[in-house]
């Protein structure tokens, strides 16, 4: 890496809140978001409410409940991802105000996390029953 890309990764470290935080595997960069999106339709249809324990991830099917556990302080909290997002460079996961209280970064605003999927969460194993117009019907096996 020449000079020009040096001073390009410094320059991104130095000016992107959390990108020199902890990119370990299962470990993430959690922001949160809150009252000004309060009543805004999610990507899952429903309306966001702050103080409901809920995430937003790019990656994660929607309906996914994850347990996120904040790596500077221990606490922990589950989530359902509910929205996508964030669409800022260097973050992961943004939680919602209830869950950022939960985790005690509200006032960091940013805080390195580990991911793990809550084993409450199961996808369920669906066949089809029938062929046109029933096809359309999921049952579980």
């Amino acid at each position: 890496m020449g000079r020009l890309g040096m001073a390009l990764v410094v320059l991104t470290l130095a000016l992107l809140p959390g990108a020199a935080l902890s990119r370990a595997p299962g470990h993430a960069v959690a922001s949160w978001y809150g009252a000004w999106e309060e009543g805004r339709l999610m990507a899952n249809g429903h309306r966001f409410h702050a103080h409901a324990l809920t995430a937003a991830s790019r990656k994660l099917p929607l309906g996914t409940r994850v347990r996120l556990v904040n790596l500077a302080n221990g606490r922990s909290v589950v989530v359902r991802i509910t929205d996508r997002g964030p669409y800022v460079l260097g973050r992961d996961i943004d939680v919602s105000k209830g869950a950022a209280e939960r985790l005690h970064m509200v006032s960091a605003g940013l805080a390195a996390v580990r991911l793990e999927l809550h084993p409450s969460h199961r996808k369920l194993r669906t066949r089809h029953v029938a062929r046109w117009p029933a096809a359309c019907v999921r049952r579980p096996i």
